[in-house]
């Protein structure tokens, strides 16, 4: 439980300091901030795939992989699991968290709404880090319709 509320935490001010007014605001804004956060969340999400057992490693199917990181990485990361997987079976999946951790602090009320792809991008990098690291090069992006919901779009790209 503390390594939870020390990764939200952790989260947290990674955000707010990215997020802190700048007295001289360069190009980019938000789309720089955000790519940092995925940044970040990319490396991470390679570390993690790095200390994945050498089974786990072994997978070569992609619905398989993508069916160990809303189970296993997920709980690993986050203390529970996907609520669901759906795959059009052309490299395209969706990843759906009906009460997704870093969401569930902003949860009560929809003004915040517009404030979740900040909180988002970190773990958009983390499953791209996660998947790359298994092998697969992904696109990953992440969008919210009602807090503290939230769906991850995975495109595996084919080399």
């Amino acid at each position: 439980m503390a390594d939870a509320v020390l990764f939200e935490f952790l989260h947290t001010e990674m955000v707010a300091e990215l997020w802190a007014p700048d007295p001289d605001p360069g190009p980019g804004g938000q789309k720089m901030r955000l790519s940092v956060l995925e940044g970040i969340g990319f490396r991470v999400g390679q570390a993690l795939g790095e200390r994945l057992p050498r089974e786990t490693l072994a997978f070569r199917e992609e619905l398989d992989v993508l069916k160990f990181l809303c189970k296993d990485l997920w709980v690993a990361t986050f203390q529970k699991q996907m609520d669901s997987l759906r795959a059009n079976h052309q490299g395209t999946y969706v990843l759906q968290d009906n009460s997704f951790p870093l969401l569930v602090p902003m949860a009560s009320g929809p003004q915040y709404l517009e404030e979740a792809p900040k909180f988002l991008a970190f773990t958009c990098g983390l499953l791209c880090g996660a998947l790359r690291t298994l092998g697969f090069q992904s696109l990953v992006t992440a969008s919210v319709t009602a807090l503290p919901a939230c769906k991850f779009q995975v495109v595996i790209q084919k080399s």
